[in-house]
């Protein structure tokens, strides 16, 4: 799917390539006019939506840790028609190229809230010596986070858009309790980030629309874990790394519209490094060991990171049926396998030879279908429902409680004027039921791991998101 959309790209650019120059010149001249032409009002949205955006941050979504949801109308449709859908600005951020679709200046602002039920059980598979702290709910506080999004759009010209989105789409913050049964492989993991994306999209001809984004992403990453001292009497000793980076990508997208009331979205997004780098901070280690490590060149040993947040393709088509009824769908693919997650210990405290572990991970695929229907004049209603497949095979990490999973979703919207819109979305992510087994190297007696065996029963997460949409 990919190799065949990156050949339809190819050659739709070599088509506009002329017309791409001669848009571009005229793009300084535009620009003028454009700063002379913006209305307080419209800096004030502005100004929503870039504050919306900045509080936005990832969250863990079954299938992956890039989410769909960001505070918009595909919450509601369960990201069914997330490339083609084109109707608001928030498609400065799904897909650059649907900005040719949307009349003079509009922006979109959009938050949400997220509760996870992300809990561990432990069995009798895990070490007595670990204890019988579960870790409580390990997303977010106690289950809770914020997320959302900014995006605007604006007309240099009838056939050339201008765009930028601010948002976080990528990453989880996971904390467990100190005392958990599991604190020698994860305490604390974070990774996030947030996205900086200034677009540009221009219209081909009647049905060919191209666009881009330059993906700006600033990326957080925290780990920390517990060591286990092999002297009792000195409690647990812990390991922490954070750094913070930016990392660079490119996103591709292109719009073809059928006829009136069907279009086809095809989107590409590149792969983004985030070459974290940290020294390992470790404290209340009992002497011995702070000795050993030290000996071994790791007491203050540089720890690197490359996180690489996946390529990522995807196929989208919007049809009409009718005056009240429309139709979604999407097909997406992302490179997790590239993903390079770390986890970071001590597997044995009597033995230490290394710090750090790389997991292992498989690409995924992504299936929604969703609908829309419009009760009334001034009324919207979206639903959807979306599949995505596992990342990991077989027992998932602690580090990221995630894997397969159903979303089911619905939404509403209301047109408050001509220029003024509003909606409300509410999402369900079922994940089911994650086993874990992890095997340490030596017993907790003396100085190891320890084994670490149970299952996050029933894992599932709400949305509920709130946006708003203003044209100029």
């Amino acid at each position: 799917m990919a190799c065949h959309r990156s050949t339809l790209l190819v050659a739709a650019k070599a088509d506009a390539g002329s017309k791409m120059v001669t848009a571009v010149q005229e793009m300084g001249e535009e620009m003028t006019a454009w700063r002379v032409s913006m209305t307080g009002r419209c800096r004030a949205a502005a100004r929503v939506a870039w504050c919306a955006g900045a509080l936005a941050a990832g969250q863990a979504t079954a299938g992956g840790l890039i989410a769909y949801e960001v505070g918009t109308a595909d919450v509601g449709l369960a990201s069914a028609g997330y490339g083609a859908r084109a109707q608001d600005a928030s498609t400065v951020f799904t897909n650059p190229a649907g900005m040719t679709r949307l009349e003079g200046t509009q922006v979109l602002a959009g938050g949400q809230a997220l509760w996870g039920n992300t809990r561990f059980s432990a069995s009798s598979g895990t070490s007595p010596g670990l204890g019988s702290d579960n870790g409580g709910y390990v997303v977010g506080s106690d289950g809770w986070f914020p997320g959302g999004g900014g995006f605007a759009s604006y007309s240099v010209s009838p056939g050339l858009k201008l765009g930028f989105a601010v948002t976080g789409n990528f990453g989880a913050p996971l904390k467990y309790d100190n005392s958990w049964v599991g604190r020698y492989y994860v305490q604390e993991a974070t990774l996030l980030g947030i996205s900086l994306l200034p677009s540009i999209a221009y219209k081909v001809n009647d049905k060919l629309s191209l666009g881009a984004s330059v993906n700006a992403l600033y990326g957080i990453y925290t780990n920390q874990v517990a060591i286990n001292n092999p002297a009792p009497r000195f409690g647990d000793g812990r390991l922490k790394l954070d750094d913070n980076t930016w990392g660079w990508g490119l996103n591709l997208g292109l719009l073809y519209e059928v006829d009136p009331g069907t279009r086809v979205g095809l989107t590409w997004n590149s792969q983004v490094d985030l070459d974290f780098a940290a020294p390992a901070k470790f404290s209340n280690l009992a002497p011995g060991l702070a000795s050993l490590l030290a000996s071994r060149g790791a007491l203050n040993a540089e720890l690197k990171v490359g996180i690489k947040v996946p390529q990522q393709a995807m196929a989208s088509v919007f049809t009409e049926v009718n005056d009240r009824w429309a139709l979604l769908g999407s097909i997406g693919w992302q490179q997790w396998s590239k993903f390079g997650q770390l986890q970071i210990g001590i597997d044995d405290t009597m033995n230490p030879l290394s710090l750090t572990k790389d997991l292992k991970f498989k690409d995924t695929w992504h299936l929604a279908l969703g609908a829309q229907h419009r009760l009334s004049e001034p009324w919207l209603l979206n639903f959807g429902v979306a599949y995505d497949s596992a990342m990991q095979s077989g027992d998932v990490s602690p580090l990221l409680p995630v894997n397969s999973a159903w979303r089911f979703a619905v939404g509403g919207e209301q047109q408050l004027s001509k220029n003024a819109a509003w909606g409300i979305a509410a999402e369900y992510l079922y994940g089911g039921t994650l086993d874990t087994s992890l095997q340490g190297s030596a017993p907790v007696l003396v100085g190891g791991r320890g084994d670490v065996a149970g299952a996050y029963h029933n894992t599932g997460t709400i949305f509920v998101a709130v946006y708003h949409n203003w044209k100029f």
